[in-house]
């Protein structure tokens, strides 16, 4: 029962994934860093000084913290956008590899070869 889950732990998979999920915690503290300290303030400073709040999360309306929901929708766009971006270069990264590999010419079929040799013997 060890060796098998040995054999399990050890699969390319698994680390694959706990490789990815120790960097998305990484990521997040990045985003939310992203958010609350470039984001938030350059974007929504104006509403806030205009409001009396200095931190989005407090905003309230009627004991709705709605400050919060619009944190976590400017955390799913700037997450959502990161990724999008991610992708669309790694999918250009890969495109360029494939058209750096030259392909080569099908095989002439057995039509094709005959007409050659046609061809040839018509020219001698």
């Amino acid at each position: 029962m060890f060796k098998e889950f040995k054999t399990f732990i050890m699969r390319g998979n698994v680390v694959d994934l706990a490789v990815a999920v120790i960097i998305g915690a990484a990521f997040s503290a990045i985003v939310g860093s992203f958010i609350n300290d470039v984001i938030t303030p350059l974007l929504l400073k104006p509403a806030m000084d205009a409001l009396g709040v200095a931190q989005l999360e407090k905003l309230t309306w009627n004991g709705a913290l709605y400050g919060k929901f619009l944190a976590a929708i400017i955390n799913f766009v700037v997450v959502a956008l990161i990724v999008f971006l991610m992708i669309k270069g790694l999918n250009k990264a890969s495109k360029k590899k494939e058209e750096t590999v030259p392909t080569a010419p099908p095989a002439p079929t057995m039509d094709q070869e005959l007409l050659t040799e046609i061809r040839d013997l018509l020219k001698k």
